[in-house]
């Protein structure tokens, strides 16, 4: 019966941890400070100013959240500069955006590294995107950020 307790106490752990590390949020301004901890009494590690930009939760502490970008940085920000929006950033040079999910359809436009995009839904390997300059379809290996529908 102990090994039980043990085994279930372990699986809601894992769920409950393996969870917070999966949550994606996205920067709501355009101007976002990266503190040292948890509070405005840190200095400031760098700002962002990149709005959508999608960053992965990795801890919380209160109203603030430690969070890691696509390149590995992390430090802490409020909740208050935090999206719900889904959003996603191409990860490499020259990467296509094509009208439809296939390789054989019309190249819309080409992206640069570190283009932010909004997420609208994911089919298989391809998922369509936005932003006020592109609408389309693009490769999901080459995206970083949330793909859940």
């Amino acid at each position: 019966m102990a090994i039980k307790r043990i085994v279930f106490l372990f699986l809601i752990f894992f769920l409950i941890t393996n969870n917070i590390s999966a949550e994606i949020k996205s920067l709501k301004n355009n101007k976002t400070n990266v503190r040292l901890g948890p509070d405005i009494s840190y200095p400031i590690k760098w700002k962002y100013k990149k709005k959508y930009l999608p960053v992965q939760i990795l801890d919380k502490h209160y109203n603030w959240r430690k969070i890691k970008d696509f390149e590995n940085d992390t430090g802490w920000i409020h909740i208050s500069q935090l999206s719900n929006k889904k959003t996603v950033i191409s990860i490499e040079e020259n990467v296509l955006v094509f009208s439809k999910p296939t390789m054989f359809s019309r190249p819309v436009k080409k992206l640069s590294r570190n283009y932010s995009l909004i997420l609208k839904k994911c089919s298989g390997n391809w998922c369509k995107v936005k932003n006020k300059n592109v609408i389309g379809w693009v490769q999901k290996d080459k995206l970083w950020g949330k793909f859940s529908n």
